[in-house]
């Protein structure tokens, strides 16, 4: 196993993280149990969560996957020390998290009380915001016309930024929290964070979490150059596209207890033809040098400098140990080129 650097932290991270969204839904208490085992002792110390889930997000599953590692950990409370543990507060708009208002400074330290004792844990290594409160490109509204920016008013935002940092300052203080991170942010979000924190000597964000893989590069080169300047951890998530990568949704295929079987807030915007046309391509590569779909999908995302670590999720043991395994693989340039050349022909399928 690798470890590197999380941005301008002082915390070394294995190039795996473990994602865990989907327990508490399509995984148990024991099944989460195995993974951490399995992962922890093949070298992954870091490990992402959030107070919204388990995936799909309902007021049921809420705070769910929290409490899985939660018991976890106390019954492996030696390894605690050993592990670098994320997790987030929630944006805006869902009706049961701040009565869908989002958070404020004053959202923060409650907020990371509930993990803390979710997670039976007595200090987060890196506590994230998990969406802005303002309007942003995520979760598939990237494309044009899906919102207006100019909506934004940057002077409302900085004060809240401001209030928030002040709030992840005084959290860090105490010792509930270590460092903090953005998710799901812009390279002007970014920057902000950075200016601000640096104006007014609050803490520097060490990390972003953004959306990323073969079928989503909207990043590259603007967010993560931003984040290279300002000494901020690149993490993709969904680095499989919600599993659509791994090849599994070819030809109209929809296996039982897979995501694309499950109701999701956003709906499913990887569901597109050119989605699958990708796909398909890339499928045929991976054959082609003898590797899995998803371990070809894994090992681009692992093959850039400016990632510091990619997160990814697995339903079962099988996909956990051949996701895992990608993190072995060195790609060649040619096989490189050939993806490249896939790409050129759908940069932006969904």
């Amino acid at each position: 196993m690798q470890y590197v650097k999380l941005g301008s932290s002082d915390l070394q991270v294995s190039r795996i993280c473990l994602g865990t969204m989907t327990w508490g839904v399509q995984n148990t208490q024991a099944d989460a149990n195995e993974q951490l085992d399995y992962a922890t002792d093949n070298g992954v110390n870091f490990i992402d969560t959030a107070e919204l889930y388990a995936i799909p997000a309902t007021a049921e599953t809420y705070g769910k996957t929290e409490r899985y590692i939660g018991n976890w950990l106390a019954a492996n409370s030696s390894k605690r020390a050993e592990i670098i543990l994320m997790t987030k507060i929630g944006g805006a708009g869902l009706h049961y998290i701040r009565n869908g208002k989002g958070y404020t400074g004053k959202d923060i330290m409650p907020a990371i009380d509930a993990s803390l004792k979710r997670l039976q844990t007595d200090y987060i290594d890196v506590y994230q915001l998990h969406w802005p409160n303002r309007q942003h490109p995520h979760f598939g509204r990237h494309h044009l016309g899906k919102i207006n920016l100019t909506k934004n008013d940057r002077a409302k935002e900085e004060a809240q930024m401001i209030e928030v940092l002040e709030a992840l300052q005084e959290a860090i203080k105490v010792g509930k929290i270590r460092y903090a991170g953005l998710s799901d942010e812009t390279a002007w979000g970014i920057d902000a964070y950075a200016q601000l924190a640096k104006d007014h000597d609050l803490p520097q964000m060490v990390s972003l979490q953004n959306e990323f893989s073969l079928l989503h590069t909207k990043d590259y080169p603007f967010v993560v150059e931003s984040c290279v300047m300002n000494d901020v951890a690149y993490l993709p998530w969904s680095p499989l596209a919600g599993g659509v990568l791994s090849g599994k949704y070819l030809n109209g295929n929809l296996p039982p207890n897979t995501r694309w079987t499950l109701v999701n807030r956003h709906g499913n915007f990887r569901d597109t033809q050119n989605v699958h046309a990708a796909v398909a391509q890339y499928v045929a590569i991976a054959q082609k040098y003898n590797m899995t779909p998803s371990q070809l999908s894994l090992a681009w995302c692992n093959s850039f400098s400016w990632v510091t670590s990619t997160i990814f999720g697995a339903t079962s043991m099988a996909q956990l140990k051949e996701n895992m395994a990608a993190f072995d693989l060195s790609l060649s340039q040619d096989i490189l080129d050939e993806i490249h050349a896939v790409h050129k022909q759908y940069p932006l399928p969904f």
